[in-house]
């Protein structure tokens, strides 16, 4: 089964679009098949500003509302992945990610870490990192 997690993730990773809501869901299939009704989404930027009380967005309307917000913020936002883990119930992505901010122009180029857990063949909670080094630690020390 975690190949098959693998794989998953590697389609949210590539599907990701924030500029279409719909289309982030017609490219990757419908919103049950990949992810559980409570989805934890904890992404990045939120995560380092707000510290470790965020508690980021849930379930289907979380992240619709996180792709309409991401809209808003970034004239363009692009998850290069490197590598997948797989790590059982979890997966481990390592990359890079480059955003363009809308007010600013401004580019940004980061390094990319996001660990997916998994329940039953779906996609339970994403959190995502500006740090290898710190996704490392979240996904369980895989180093």
């Amino acid at each position: 089964m975690s190949q098959q997690n693998v794989e998953i993730a590697k389609r949210v990773i590539d599907g990701f679009n924030p500029r279409d809501v719909q289309g982030f869901f017609a490219d990757l299939k419908s919103y049950d098949d990949l992810f559980t009704a409570d989805l934890e989404w904890l992404p990045a930027g939120p995560l380092a500003l707000q510290g470790k009380g965020y508690t980021g967005y849930r379930g289907r309307e979380g992240l619709e509302t996180y792709l309409r917000d991401s809209r808003v913020m970034w004239a363009r936002i692009r998850p290069l992945a490197e590598e997948y883990r797989d790590l059982g119930d979890r997966v481990l992505m390592l990359g890079r990610l480059h955003v363009l901010v809308r007010s600013s122009g401004v580019t940004l180029d980061s390094e990319n870490g996001v660990v997916f857990d998994f329940c039953d063949g779906k996609i339970s909670r994403m959190r995502a990192y500006v740090d290898h080094g710190e996704a490392l630690r979240a996904a369980g020390g895989a180093e």
